[in-house]
């Protein structure tokens, strides 16, 4: 049986949205999209309907087709996400299978009205002074992300209980992104390490693009990173904490995901914090080092329920 069938997902044009969906997710989310297979096979499909969704309206802002308004297409997809919650079901593909997805597990509207209002910061904004300026941001670019895949993945204790690890999770992968694609973001214009945090350690973004535009390391920049490391491994520990709070099936995707995506640190480290103009990737050894025993046993196990059913 396949994942589709699994889910109960039914009817042409529905199975060939979430189809894209996952095309979507293990093109640009290699990391997740591997967690995902520890998933059960009815379960992934609407993992990979709201990474669909986050990565869709992400590319709209940051690669923008040539000759269109990154605002007017975010503002588009913000009123095709409304009908959404208003009981239609748009013709775009990704937003078919999250119309789905949203339905069946009864998403609070909220958490994408936050996202989309943080899609939007990054047309207007540039940089923050401190990590409670970013606060919101994070918020609506990544712990709503935590929170949507929630209910997907279920809990063993109330919803509520369970919301702060989520969070925590989707905090942890965004401060590691900030790290990990420094450069890139600056060639973008956008700074998310707080200036403040920076400024203490003698780091400004003219020293940052000077050094990205050089190829040379700078110690401040070094050290300055390295704090940076240490609070997000903090979050990480925090994030940790909130996995048994899931549904036991679908921990394994939630630690895997948590273990390389935190792996990025360790490469970042490996770099001496040099990570201007070299991006920190975890190897394949590793990656498979983490996931492939995870992922023999759950190819075990489904394979002996397909026997007893």
């Amino acid at each position: 049986m396949n994942e589709l069938d699994a889910a109960g997902i039914t009817g042409p044009a529905l199975r060939a949205a979430y189809t894209a969906c996952r095309r979507i997710n293990a093109h640009h989310g290699r990391t997740f999209f591997l967690a995902t297979r520890l998933l059960p096979p009815r379960t992934r499909p609407f993992a990979h309907a709201l990474y669909g969704f986050a990565r869709m309206a992400d590319e709209l802002v940051d690669n923008p087709a040539p000759g269109t308004d990154p605002a007017t297409a975010l503002d588009e997809v913000a009123v095709m996400v409304a009908r959404i919650f208003d009981g239609g079901t748009p013709a775009d593909p990704v937003l078919t299978a999250l119309a789905d997805t949203v339905r069946r597990h009864d998403l609070d509207r909220a958490l994408f009205d936050a996202f989309l209002r943080s899609m939007a910061m990054d047309l207007e904004i540039t940089e923050y002074a401190t990590y409670a300026d970013l606060r919101e941001y994070v918020h609506g670019s990544a712990e709503v992300i935590g929170l949507q895949m929630l209910p997907v993945f279920g809990t063993v204790v109330p919803l509520a209980e369970a919301e702060p690890g989520a969070a925590a999770l989707g905090e942890a992968f965004q401060l590691t992104n900030f790290l990990r694609d420094i450069g890139e973001d600056l060639d973008r214009g956008r700074l998310y390490l707080p200036t403040e945090e920076l400024a203490a350690f003698g780091v400004d973004r003219e020293l940052l693009e000077g050094s990205r535009a050089r190829g040379l390391p700078d110690r401040r920049v070094r050290r300055a990173l390295a704090v940076a490391v240490a609070r997000n491994r903090a979050v990480y520990r925090r994030a940790r904490a909130g996995i048994p709070s899931l549904r036991e099936e679908s921990r394994d995707c939630v630690r895997t995901a948590l273990v390389l995506y935190e792996g990025i640190l360790d490469e970042i480290e490996a770099l001496g914090h040099d990570v201007l103009n070299t991006r920190a990737v975890v190897p394949r050894r590793r990656r498979a080092a983490v996931a492939l025993p995870k992922l023999l046993t759950s190819a075990w196990s489904n394979s002996r329920l397909k026997v007893r059913t």
